[in-house]
């Protein structure tokens, strides 16, 4: 969808996490290109070769296909000015969580992230969990506190609502008489993560507020859900982002491959009505005026994220341009350059740091298309 892609544009963005979080990233891939519901195939499917014009990167089906701790799966969708990339993890932070920075300390740094790790972390490595996953998490936001700039707009998904009967998946045999309990030690884990989540000054999504009366739309082992949830999902994403860097949407929360609303003739890229500026500017944006306040742009759900319900965002409208950008729009832009993207150190040249990525989105008076980059992207 076009406004999704005036959102997202020339924007790196990272999604780490489970299974859930990985249908987050489809379901993202997908509507960047396109108005339709992710398929049941696409959103059973694991470690495939090539989704929605993605590729796969590490692991999955380049490696050993398993339910294991080790499983491991890197995505990443291209186009000339989107970038975005999936890491599946299995604990928030491990020696691969580190390698996974290592990508982002070594390359350039992501402009949003989006992640989730707990299931696996309380239910795979230890039956007393608790003090462990406070720890690993404690770790891995200082860490990425410390790594990425300040700008960069992190998101923590607090994990959805569990079932009473988990079949399958990450439920190995080994853990299944944990299955009963676990959807209460999510519930304890969500908590700690939106609570060191908030401390951090990070955002927080609470997922498992928005979806408590929405369980129609879980699937039937009780853990993932369909593409109607993980099109909410995405639209509540995109509202955060949204209000985030201070600019607004047409609403999407109706929209599907059959019955997709007409959009208004005039469209023109405007700031959110907000009397105070985005909390994470658009580093590209031109230099706008302020309208009277409608909402002020502030950690949603703030205060105690994990039990409040208010509403994320007030909808999105119809302030996207419309149709293709004008060339005056993208002169002298920078696109992503169509290179294989590869991990570890001895492919560090693949992804070379660029030295002024960490001063991009302080430079808050630039056009978001026509900004002039001294170095390239390199994948």
């Amino acid at each position: 969808m076009r406004p999704v892609a005036q959102l997202l544009h020339n924007k790196f963005v990272v999604v780490l996490g489970d299974s859930i979080q990985r249908s987050v990233y489809k379901d993202l891939v997908l509507i960047l290109q396109r108005d339709a519901y992710l398929s049941l195939s696409q959103l059973k499917s694991k470690g495939e070769f090539s989704f929605e014009q993605d590729c796969l990167v590490e692991g999955g089906r380049l490696g050993q296909m398993n339910n294991g701790i080790l499983y491991s799966e890197v995505r990443q969708y291209r186009t000339d000015h989107h970038l975005i990339r999936f890491y599946f993890v299995t604990r928030v932070f491990s020696r691969y969580m580190e390698s996974i920075l290592a990508d982002f300390e070594q390359g350039i740094k992501p402009d949003l992230v989006i992640i989730n790790s707990c299931v696996w972390d309380i239910s795979r490595y230890s039956r007393e969990w608790a003090s462990e996953y406070k720890e690993n998490l404690n770790k891995f936001f200082m860490k990425l506190k410390t790594l990425l700039p300040e700008e960069t707009l992190v998101v923590w998904n607090m994990t959805m609502p569990l079932g009473k009967k988990i079949l399958g998946g990450f439920l190995v045999p080994e853990i299944e008489h944990m299955g009963p309990s676990l959807r209460f030690d999510v519930i304890e884990a969500n908590y700690f993560g939106a609570t060191l989540a908030n401390s951090f000054g990070f955002d927080v999504l609470d997922l498992h507020f928005q979806f408590r009366f929405s369980l129609q739309h879980r699937m039937k082992d009780d853990v993932h859900w369909n593409a109607v949830a993980h099109r909410k999902i995405t639209c509540l994403l995109l509202e955060h982002v949204a209000q985030a860097w201070g600019v607004e949407l047409p609403k999407l929360d109706q929209i599907n491959a059959d019955n997709r609303p007409p959009l208004p003739e005039n469209h023109s890229w405007q700031t959110a009505t907000s009397s105070a500026p985005a909390r994470h500017p658009d580093p590209y944006r031109i230099q706008r005026g302020f309208n009277p306040p409608v909402m002020p742009p502030i950690h949603y759900n703030n205060g105690p994220v994990w039990t409040q319900g208010q509403r994320v965002v007030s909808g999105f409208r119809s302030q996207y341009c419309h149709g293709n950008l004008p060339p005056h729009m993208t002169a002298g832009y920078q696109s992503f350059e169509r290179e294989t993207f590869c991990r570890g150190a001895n492919n560090s040249a693949a992804s070379p740091y660029w030295p002024v990525n960490n001063l991009v989105m302080r430079q808050k008076h630039r056009n978001p298309f026509t900004r002039e980059r001294p170095h390239p992207y390199r994948y």
